[in-house]
């Protein structure tokens, strides 16, 4: 999985699923040692020495918290006819649900099932409001231009050494829907054999010889560019399915190779091509 995929809703996500795993390594319950008697030897237990609260808690909550992470990477995964978010977020939930009445239950609660709680807390705060706030959509990492990859030596995702597909040598990059100021075959520029203006004796005669050589100029063919989204948009097949085959997520550069329409061909890091129907907003590279 590429980490700039990542958002901050899964950044806090793993971040509460760590602390939940180290808090089943320390105490379950605290105790008060009587005046006069030496507790140095005395072991407190932990979740791992009760199997029901170490499944029903602390790594139900990290399995769920995998499974959340996962199905972002590859959605239209199931579990028992349900996503895999869906059955994560419902583990995490779960997880809550136990350690708050395994809390109310005990009289002395330790350090471990304090903590415990707490990260179970921010892990379905994560899970749920993940995708739904928009300061957590936003990506984990800032996206690197590739062009800052090919600058430091590393060639970008589906180019050849020394050159980025889509990315010619000094060629500055346009806006995605937007024309070339200048350039040969567009209006204002000078054509192949056509003088510069100012003057009129070469103009008409570069006129007179405009019919001998073959009419206009053919039209600009589509060079693939990389992108980003702004937000996450699913990736649909192109055989004209209705279940996305992907989801592009924001802080992930992705090969645009053909253009249908408003419609852009997309190609994601393992290789997998798809329509990206909703373009607005899109950041070229």
């Amino acid at each position: 999985m590429n980490i700039r995929s990542l958002t901050r809703g899964d950044g806090v996500v793993i971040g509460a699923a760590v602390v939940l795993f180290i808090a089943s390594f320390l105490d379950f319950s605290s105790y008060d040692c009587p005046q006069g008697v030496d507790c140095s030897r005395y072991d407190s237990p932990n979740a791992w020495d009760s199997l029901g609260l170490l499944m029903s808690v602390f790594l139900a909550g990290v399995i769920g918290a995998a499974l959340v992470i996962v199905s972002r990477a590859m959605p239209g995964r199931k579990v028992v006819g349900l996503d895999l978010g869906q059955f994560g977020t419902a583990l995490t939930v779960f997880a809550l649900w136990t350690a708050f009445w395994t809390i109310l239950d005990v009289n002395s609660a330790g350090a471990g099932l304090i903590l415990g709680l707490l990260a179970a807390i921010v892990l379905v705060a994560g899970t749920v409001a993940g995708p739904l706030i928009p300061a957590l959509k936003a990506p984990l990492l800032s996206p690197a231009s590739p062009a800052q990859g090919v600058a430091a030596g590393q060639a970008p995702y589906g180019a050849g050494p020394g050159q980025g597909y889509g990315f010619p040598a000094g060629q500055q990059q346009q806006p995605y829907g937007a024309q070339p100021s200048q350039g040969y075959g567009y209006p204002g520029a000078p054509q192949q054999g056509q003088p510069a203006q100012g003057d009129p004796a070469q103009a008409q005669q570069a006129q007179a010889q405009q019919p001998a050589q073959g009419g206009p100029a053919p039209a600009g063919e589509f060079t693939a560019f990389w992108f980003a989204v702004p937000v996450a948009r699913p990736l649909y097949g192109e055989d004209g399915s209705p279940n996305p085959i992907a989801e592009l997520a924001p802080g992930t550069w992705y090969l645009a190779v053909e253009q249908r329409g408003q419609s852009l061909i997309a190609q994601t890091q393992d290789g997998r091509r798809g329509v990206l129907q909703d373009t607005t907003g899109i950041q070229r590279g």
